[in-house]
This record gives C-alpha cells, structure tokens and sequence, in this order.
C-alpha cells in the first residue's frame, strides 16, 4: 500500500439519514484502503437524479449512506493489489462492476450480474463499510456507486477510477462518470446512432442533453429535443438540436412524425416517466430503435400496442450507463471535450459543498441542468 496518506483519516460527508430528509454535513472516519481500493481526495463530485430518486428512497438503500456518484480528484492512497493508478492521479469515478461475470467478461460491466449490490448495497460486497461516524462511532453506509462522492474524501476501487489527463479540467469532470456519460454513451456505444440518421430525445436535463450533443457527433442530420421547459429546449439547440418541441404546448409524436416523415429512427427516453416512455416508443419508425434511460420508481409499468411495435420491427432496449466500458470511454469525452466539440460545461453550474441540499432543489426544480459541488480546499494539485 502508498504510504501517502494510507492512515484513516478524518472527512466531511453528507449523510441522509432518513427518507426524503435534508443531507447532513457531519465528520466521519474514513478507513484505509483495502487491496483493491483506492483513496481519493474528492475536489468536485456532480448531482445527479439518481442521487434524488435515492434520497426519497424510491431505489432502497439502507440507512445512514453517504451519497454521490459522479467524483471526481486526486488518488492519495491505493491499497496493495492496485497496478493502474497510483498517489497524484487525477481520476474521474464512475459506477461499480465485478468484473468476474459473464456481461462483465464480454463488455458490459454496466450490465453486471451483481449491479445492485455493489452499487446500492451500502457497503463493499462483502457488507463492510468504510465509514463511521464521528459522533457515535457506528458504521456509516457508503460505497454508493462504489464511491459515495459527497465527501471530502472517497473509497473507490481500482475498477471503477478512470484516469484523466491533468491538463483536463478536473473540478469539471464527474459528471462524466454517470450522467454525462449515460447519455452519450447511449448514443454512441448503446444505440449505435447513424451519420445521416434521425434521433429524438424525450428529457432535455443532463442526459438528454449529453445525448443531444452526442448525436451531433454522431453525424446524425436530424436532431428532435422534447421538453417542457423554453430554456432548456433553447440550450438543446445551441448544443445541436435541429428542432425542438415542448410537449405541453404541442403533441410530440405527431410533432416527430412530420418533421421525420414517418418516425425517428432512433429515440432516448431520459425523464423516468412512464407516459413518455410510450411517446418514445410511438415516436420511432419502422425498425426504429427506442432506448431506456430514465430512472424511476421499482415497480413502474408501461403498456404499449403490442402490434404496432411487433409489426414495424421496433426494437426497445434498456440501457444502463450508455452500456460502455467507462475505462475507454470517459477518456474519449475528455476528448472530445477539449477538442470543443462536446461542451458539456454549458450545463453545469457550480455549488460549495455545504449547499448540496439547496443544489439538488435547484436541479429538482429546473433551475439548474447539472450541479457541481466543489469541496472545501478544493485544488487539483
């Protein structure tokens, strides 16, 4: 193991303790890094909806947990099997995987066999946890995403730390490990869009928006946004949207229809709700391909007309984190970031730390796309 900083150590972290409940900054212990962990000294860490939906516990964890999933610092600790990183990385964390079953070993970590567990089961697979409270000394849950990003200080695992160029900017990039990259991955890798091919996306916060500007990469000509919010549909054309739609003023599947003449080719639902969800689908063409992103309650159920998609050959895939090999794939963002065609800055906006809660009501509210939270001394050196 480093010797840099391989001590536990005292850290900030927000904690929801009750469903539903404000975020509480409180100090906790953090442990040393085990083996295949590693330590990271959080400069910046995005909030995502998932981090909501968690919160208001529609996805179960247990209780107290640390949240976050999209951090992004410096490795200062790694434990003793770790080869890939090392103490002064800078790294990007993303979503946890085994990497010992069989959608791990054929390219789909995202779709991991033990997905749950490692990612919202509160605690390493094995059910320990990294963290304990400094008040009462009990066990604190983390390892939320393998991560648990709203810390000062986080305990990822070599798996799931992607290295990032330091002259990337890296208060910037957490984003990229879920939100961001579920959205253009999506398009990308998951879909697959076309150059010259039609593509709508049904949500235009973070996801639709990052799927926007990928399918400008993607070459697709026609690119559909539908929202409900002006401002949001505004921004979607400055990213690369062709058109727009706001859905409360106008019916988005007749919409798509005309402007595609007979259906989009390809189409993202991004808002979790079921009603769009069958929008999306009614929305493709013949062989068109529907894909499923946005994150809801356990137990929602969508109905659709069993021919009409049987007999077009529409196919509806779910898509879980662009279904990418986030090792590869946050890298060519970063790319693509710096070579100014993906500028998924415009969709952020940045809060300090101990405004996580008011941050996730702006993000609630449509007041803001894509919160950041810096952390206190947070410099990349």
């Amino acid at each position: 193991m480093s010797q840099l900083n391989a001590q536990p150590l005292t850290v900030q972290v927000a904690v929801l303790r009750e469903a539903g409940a404000p975020l509480q900054i409180e100090s906790a212990t953090l442990g040393a890094p085990a083996p295949t962990e590693v330590r990271v000294r959080v400069v910046a860490t995005g909030v995502c909806h998932t981090d909501m939906v968690v919160r208001d516990q529609l996805f179960p964890t247990p209780l107290p947990i640390v949240l976050g999933h999209e951090g992004a610092g410096v490795v200062e600790a790694v434990g003793s099997a770790v080869t890939t990183v090392a103490p002064g990385d800078h790294v990007v964390m993303t979503y946890m995987s085994c990497g010992l079953c069989s959608p791990c070993e054929t390219g789909h970590p995202a779709h991991c066999s033990h997905m749950h567990p490692l990612n919202f089961g509160g605690g390493r697979i094995d059910g320990s946890t990294s963290s304990c409270s400094c008040a009462d000394e009990h066990p604190i849950h983390d390892h939320f995403f393998g991560q648990s990003s709203f810390s000062t200080h986080a305990m990822a695992n070599e798996r799931n730390v992607v290295k990032v160029p330091k002259e990337a900017p890296l208060e910037l990039l957490g984003p990229l490990g879920c939100g961001i990259q579920t959205g253009a991955g999506s398009v990308l890798n998951a879909l697959r869009v076309e150059a010259g091919s039609s593509f709508v996306a049904f949500g235009a916060g973070a996801v639709g928006l990052a799927a926007i500007m990928a399918a400008r990469v993607a070459g697709a000509t026609t690119i559909i946004a539908v929202d409900v919010t002006p401002s949001r549909l505004e921004l979607a054309l400055e990213l690369g949207a062709t058109h727009i739609i706001n859905s409360r003023e106008e019916d988005a599947v007749q919409r798509v229809h005309a402007i595609t003449d007979g259906g989009a080719n390809y189409s993202l639902e991004c808002s979790g709700r079921a009603e769009v969800l069958r929008q999306a689908i009614d929305s493709i063409s013949i062989l068109g391909t529907c894909g499923i992103v946005g994150a809801t309650k356990m137990g929602t159920e969508v109905s659709f007309n069993i021919n009409d998609v049987m007999i077009p050959g529409k196919r509806i895939m779910g898509i879980v984190q662009g279904d990418v090999v986030a090792k590869a794939f946050i890298p060519k963002l970063v790319d693509l970031y710096l070579q100014g065609r993906f500028p998924f800055d415009k969709l952020c906006k940045f809060y300090p730390f101990d405004e996580i809660n008011q941050a996730m009501a702006d993000s609630e509210n449509g007041v803001t796309i894509k919160p950041i939270l810096r952390m206190p001394s947070s410099t990349t050196a």
